[in-house]
């Protein structure tokens, strides 16, 4: 039974989703099945790319997030999905090495308007490698069940 419902997310929440290391394996791997350009795939290559060596797809930093929050936050609630991504934004090069933490914070919550059993939460996330350089942004919105009443 989920333990986060719709009405625990209230405006100015910050959820810290925690940390993952990135290495240069992964940025690989990741790239070769769904984005592979030079400078996601070939050390050799992105050494004369824009970038000057290999860094992550966006795509990946985006998953990355992603899991984070799955792990720190939806495997405990009444998730119900998301209607999608109002925006994302890859800030800097997420590079072999790096660490990465990343956090949600909520900045609206909205009852739904045709299902009195849930709400939209909106959120405002991101990810900072070790530097406390912003890697990526991103505005989303999620649809969570509010809790069940109880009978006295």
């Amino acid at each position: 039974m989920p333990s986060i419902y719709f009405e625990d997310f209230t405006p100015g929440a910050v959820f810290e989703l925690g940390q993952v290391t990135v290495t240069e394996e992964a940025i690989i791997e990741f790239a070769t099945q769904f984005d592979p350009q030079p400078f996601h795939i070939d050390p050799e290559a992105a050494q004369d790319s824009a970038f000057g060596g290999l860094i992550a797809s966006g795509w990946h930093t985006g998953s990355l997030w992603m899991r984070l929050y799955a792990d720190a936050v939806l495997h405990d609630a009444d998730s119900r999905g998301s209607p999608g991504v109002e925006e994302m934004r890859w800030r800097a090069p997420v590079r072999p090495g790096d660490t990465l933490t990343a956090t949600t914070t909520v900045v609206d919550v909205q009852l739904s308007g045709t299902d009195p059993t849930r709400g939209t939460v909106f959120t405002e996330s991101a990810m900072t490698n070790q530097d406390g350089v912003a890697v990526m942004t991103m505005k989303s919105r999620g649809m969570f069940g509010r809790r069940p009443q109880t009978s006295a």
